[in-house]
């Protein structure tokens, strides 16, 4: 379990996050918020990325993290194969890799650089990087951003086989996302 308590967060004096509390489990949790409402802010601390003004987490000490950023963050040089293995290192699995890309609609790319892909080709990347590696925490900040229907549908499928039983952060807009994911839906005041 995942607790966040009293968890506060500013810049430049301006209050982004104010006493959040809020437990994670394993599962799906969507965070729902307005736009600024503090949802990136909260999802970079939970990964280390940020330091807290205030307030505790507790239960991520030894996590394994993975992440879908808002951005790809993709080696545009380098094609999916080549991105998966830059990530995976000596665990890359040509096979695995072929099995995950191919689940998620990119068993034809071939050796085209990450950096041709379309928008939508480079998020679902930017996902099979996450859900290559091996973690107890996965944060997904507008995981589907630039995916049409059918895309999306099997991201989620991925998403559902491929984080069973781990805590997942899902951070978006759309509630047929967190429906697609059974999630426990969550707020930020």
């Amino acid at each position: 379990m995942v607790e966040i308590a009293n968890l506060s967060k500013a810049y430049a004096g301006v209050q982004v996050l104010r006493d959040v509390n809020l437990t994670l489990g394993p599962g799906v949790t969507c965070l729902m918020a307005p736009s600024g409402a503090g949802k990136t802010t909260l999802v970079r601390i939970l990964l280390g990325l940020e330091r807290p003004d205030g307030g505790t987490v507790t239960g991520l000490e030894t996590a394994r993290f993975s992440a879908v950023f808002q951005e790809d963050r993709l080696l545009e040089r380098l094609d999916a194969a080549g991105n998966l293995r830059f990530v995976l290192g000596a665990a890359y699995d040509e096979g695995r890799a072929a099995e995950l890309l191919g689940e998620l609609g990119l068993d034809g790319v071939g050796g085209k650089p990450a950096g041709e892909y379309s928008g939508g080709m480079k998020r679902r990347l930017a996902l099979a990087r996450a859900l290559s590696v091996s973690f107890d925490f996965l944060a997904l900040d507008e995981p589907f951003t630039g995916l049409d229907g059918e895309n999306r549908k099997k991201a989620i499928v991925c998403i559902r086989r491929r984080a069973a039983g781990k805590t997942v952060l899902l951070v978006t807009h759309d509630m047929e996302d967190a429906v697609g994911l059974d999630a426990k839906i969550a707020g930020l005041e």
